[in-house]
């Protein structure tokens, strides 16, 4: 069954602020809400404000509202005015992102659907889909990077496309899993109804990109020992950090970067060791203060004895 999508369009007056373009687009963008507005709200600020920002739908958990026409641009990715971004790809915000809880839960699942639903209207594959951060390096989708579940919803997308959810699901018998050629650990966890986080608790594993072929991985249990083992595996140093002159350094700071490594934060996860320079300079301190803006802590770059206490509790 079809996701049905209610309009409600800028009109043509607006379109040199909000789509002054013509698009043929290539790609689907998705994006966190800074708020915990309904997609109703969403749309109608959009159209209604004198702001160019744009994008075509709003997704929350009962419906999906389209605010631009699709074959109009958006201003959306942030990469300037020829970027790819905003020329050449379709916006989709998931709406009640700012709190999270089942509100939230509910639109990314509906949102999962729709996209994927684009996807097939298009004859597209999963290739086509980017998170905002790809196109100018925002942290966005904020919660779902800042849960380090952005391969898990892809891969959520994907099984949707290929029709293969149910097919995918695991028995209500099956407790272990045994890792083929080409599984990752976020393709393991959509396809059995369970997050990465959980399996990473279950199963000891510290680095979510690395698995190995006959590995068992289990689906299934209590958690709460493993997590403890996570958690032991990034100690945290008691006290505060803050950016200095001269610069704090050390190993308390490499153990605070160590750790907004494995929570998806520190801003260079792709380097060798993560970037992990023991430096508590600029880049430390953004880290630091995109997680406390999204875990409920005054956004100030500071670590201390509350931001301590929200890294333990997500680690």
């Amino acid at each position: 069954m079809s996701i049905q999508v209610k309009k409600n369009l800028v009109s043509e007056a607006k379109y040199a602020l909000k789509c002054p373009n013509a698009m043929s687009a290539e790609y689907i963008t998705i994006h966190n809400t800074a708020n915990d507005a309904s997609a109703a709200n969403e749309i109608s600020y959009m159209i209604g404000n004198t702001s160019s920002t744009s994008f075509h739908f709003a997704v929350d958990d009962k419906e999906v509202i389209q605010g631009l026409p699709l074959n109009r641009i958006a201003w959306h990715t942030g990469d300037g005015t020829n970027g790819t971004g905003n020329r050449k790809s379709i916006g989709v915000e998931i709406c009640y992102s700012k709190s999270g809880g089942p509100k939230y839960e509910a639109a990314e699942a509906l949102a999962i659907s729709f996209v994927a639903q684009l996807l097939k209207e298009r004859g597209w594959g999963i290739d086509r889909v980017r998170k905002h951060q790809d196109w100018n390096g925002k942290y966005c989708p904020h919660r779902i990077l800042s849960e380090g579940r952005w391969e898990q919803v892809k891969a959520a997308i994907e099984a949707e496309l290929n029709g293969s959810v149910s097919a995918k699901k695991a028995s209500p018998s099956a407790q272990v899993y045994h890792v083929k050629k080409g599984d990752t650990l976020s393709g393991i966890a959509a396809s059995h109804g369970v997050s990465v986080k959980t399996l990473q608790s279950l199963n000891h594993i510290t680095d979510p990109n690395y698995i190995k072929v006959g590995q068992e991985i289990k689906l299934s249990g209590t958690a709460s020992s493993s997590k403890s083992h996570a958690a032991s595996s990034y100690p945290l140093p008691s006290g505060v950090i803050k950016v200095t002159s001269p610069l704090t350094k050390g190993t308390k700071v490499k153990q605070v970067q160590t750790a907004l490594a494995a929570l998806y934060f520190y801003p260079d996860k792709g380097a060798k060791n993560h970037g992990v320079d023991g430096v508590y300079g600029p880049k430390t301190a953004n880290a630091v203060k995109r997680f406390q803006s999204v875990s409920g802590l005054t956004a100030d770059g500071i670590y201390g004895p509350k931001t301590k206490a929200k890294m333990e509790q997500k680690l």
